[in-house]
C-alpha cells in the first residue's frame, strides 16, 4: 500500500513537470539542428601575443553520477570550444569527476555528447582533476596558482602573469550562497570572493570573466562581488531562482532514444552554441551576455527559464570574445542556426526525471526493477524529510517558518557571517542527514537563521527535535564525517 502510494505521488509529480515543460501555442517547439560544413581553413595559432598576454581556462563539472551526465558533458563541450580556438591545452584545467563516458548506463561507451546531435566532446579532453580531486580545496589552488596546495591531479595549475586573462566556467547544481562539488564541503560564495581578492591582490591577470551554471547562481555573488577587481561575471539564474536542464528525455528536442538523461543545461548550451556559430574576433562579451541572457529566459518564458545575471567589473563587457575563448576562423563561414524555445527541466528534478526513465526500461518483474523503484522511494521520501524537518526548525526557533524563506533586499549578500553559516549547516546535518543537491536549496534557511541571531546551541537543541526520529535519514553522511560545509 506505502509502495503504491508513493508510485502515485511520484506519477502525478512527472505529469506536472511534463506540463510545465515548455510548449508554444502551436504545439511543441521544434528545433532543427542544420548540418555545419566545416571549411578547410587553417588552424589559428594560439590566442597569445605581447598586448594580450596568454589566455587561461578553468573548467569545472561539480557533480558525479549518470543522472548528472549534462554537466561533465557542458564541460568536455566547453574544452573543446577553448581547444579549437587555439587554446593550448597546458593553459586549460578541467575538474571532472569522469564517471559518465564509461558508466554502465552509457549507451555510447567512451562517448559524451552535448546535443540531441552532436558529436563526442569526450575525446582528448585532459584528466587533471578526476574522482576524489574534484575539491573546492583544489579549485582555490588551481585558480591561485599554488601547486603546493593542490591535492593529487596532472598538478596543472594557473600560472598567469599580470598580462594575461583567465576564463571560468562552472556547471553543476546550486543553491543560496553555494555550488555544489562531488567531494565536501562545497564552494561557498564568500570563499570564492575571497580566492578573487587574493588572485587580483597577487597581479596574476588583466582581466578575467566567470561564466556559472547552478540553482539560485546569482546569490553566490550578489551583494559581495566587488566591481574593481577586474573580474566579470555572468551567472544562469538570478539569486532566487533554479537554472535549467535541456535536451532530456520526453522533451523537445529530444536525446537519441537509448539516452535516459538530459545532455546539457540551458544557459550552458545556450553560450557555447552562440560561441560555435559567431566570430568571437567581432562578437563582445556583452553581444554573447545579451544572446544567452534571452535564449536562457527561454525567450521571456520565465516559468521555463531563469534570468541571467551579470555582476563585477562591467568594463570588461567591451572585450572581444576571442580573448578569453580563443578564435576558430572555421566559424566566419557558418549560417547560424535557427535557435527557438526549448522544453526543459528544473535542475533539481532532472534526477527524478533520470530515476524514472531508467525504471521504465528495466525488464518488469525483475529484482533490478523493483531494487530500483526502492531507491527511488527513498530519494523522494530523503527529499520530504528534509523538506518536514527545515519547516519544523523553523517554527520550533520562529514560531512561523516563513522565516527562513525571507529574501533580503537586493544588493544584499546572502549573510553577514559566513562562518556562521557553516556552522549551522555542520548541526543541521549531524542531526538530520546529508543536504544532498536537493537539499542545498535550504541554505537560505541557514543563513536567515544567522542573520537572526540564533546561538549553535538553540539550533542545534531545534535540529534534535526536528529530526528526533530520522533514523536512517541521519546516516545519510559521508564516511569519515565529512559535511557540506
Amino acid at each position: 500500500m506505502e509502495v503504491s502510494a508513493t508510485l502515485l505521488k511520484l506519477t502525478v509529480f512527472l505529469v506536472v513537470l511534463t506540463s510545465l515543460s515548455c510548449q508554444s501555442a502551436e504545439g511543441r517547439w521544434k528545433r532543427r539542428w542544420d548540418p555545419i560544413i566545416r571549411w578547410p581553413i587553417h588552424r589559428p595559432p594560439p590566442p597569445e601575443t605581447p598586448e594580450n598576454g596568454t589566455t587561461w581556462a578553468v573548467l569545472v563539472a561539480g557533480s558525479n553520477g549518470y543522472g548528472n551526465y549534462r554537466h561533465q558533458a557542458d564541460v568536455c563541450h566547453a574544452y573543446q570550444i577553448l581547444k579549437r580556438g587555439g587554446l593550448k591545452e597546458e593553459n586549460i584545467v578541467v575538474f571532472m569527476y569522469d564517471d559518465i563516458a564509461n558508466n554502465i548506463l552509457n549507451p555510447r561507451k567512451g562517448v559524451i555528447i552535448n546535443h540531441p546531435n552532436g558529436e563526442d566532446v569526450y575525446a582528448g579532453v585532459p584528466k587533471d582533476y578526476t574522482g576524489d580531486q574534484v575539491t573546492a580545496a583544489n579549485f582555490y589552488a588551481v585558480i591561485l596558482g599554488d601547486k603546493s596546495a593542490v591535492t593529487g591531479g596532472s598538478g596543472k595549475v594557473v600560472d598567469s602573469k599580470p598580462n594575461d586573462r583567465i576564463f571560468v566556467y562552472y556547471s553543476d547544481h546550486g543553491g543560496p550562497g553555494v555550488l555544489g562539488m562531488p567531494n565536501l564541503p562545497y564552494v561557498y560564495g564568500g570563499d570564492f570572493i575571497e580566492v578573487l581578492r587574493k588572485l587580483h591582490a597577487a597581479h596574476k591577470y588583466k582581466e578575467m570573466m566567470i561564466y556559472v551554471e547552478a540553482c539560485e547562481s546569482g546569490s553566490v555573488f550578489e551583494g559581495m562581488m566587488p566591481k574593481d577587481l577586474d573580474v566579470y561575471v555572468t551567472t544562469a539564474s538570478n539569486a532566487i531562482e533554479s537554472s535549467w536542464g535541456t535536451y532530456c528525455p520526453g522533451m523537445e528536442p529530444a536525446p537519441p532514444p537509448e539516452y535516459i538523461t538530459c545532455l546539457g543545461d540551458l544557459y550552458s548550451v545556450a553560450w557555447m552554441e552562440d560561441s560555435e556559430t559567431h566570430d568571437l574576433k567581432r562578437e563582445t562579451v556583452e553581444q554573447q551576455y545579451e544572446q544567452v541572457k534571452e535564449r536562457t529566459s527561454n525567450y521571456n518564458s520565465y516559468a521555463a527559464g531563469s534570468h541571467v545575471m551579470e555582476y563585477g567589473s562591467k568594463g570588461v563587457k567591451i572585450e572581444k570574445l576571442y580573448l578569453y575563448q580563443g578564435f576558430d576562423p572555421k566559424t566566419v563561414s557558418l549560417a547560424l542556426n535557427s535557435i527557438k524555445q526549448v522544453e526543459v527541466v528544473n535542475q533539481r528534478d532532472a534526477d527524478l526525471l533520470f530515476m524514472w526513465e531508467r525504471y521504465k526500461k528495466l525488464p518488469d518483474g525483475s529484482e533490478e526493477k523493483a531494487t530500483h523503484l526502492k531507491s527511488i522511494i527513498e530519494t523522494v521520501a530523503h527529499r520530504e524529510h528534509l523538506d518536514t524537518s527545515i519547516e519544523i526548525i523553523g517554527s520550533i526557533l520562529f514560531g512561523d517558518p516563513s522565516m527562513l524563506t525571507h529574501v533580503r533586499n537586493r544588493g544584499l549578500p546572502l549573510t553577514d557571517d559566513w562562518g556562521c553559516l557553516k556552522s549551522m549547516v555542520r548541526v543541521f546535518e549531524s542531526r538530520c542527514g546529508l543536504l544532498t543537491q536537493y537539499g542545498m536549496k535550504h541554505m537560505r534557511a541557514f543563513a536567515n537563521i544567522c542573520n537572526k541571531g540564533i546561538s549553535i546551541s538553540a539550533m542545534e537543541e531545534a535540529s534534535g527535535a526536528a529530526c528526533s526520529d530520522g533514523g536512517q535519514f541521519v546516516q545519510l553522511r559521508i564516511s569519515g564525517g565529512a559535511y557540506s560545509a
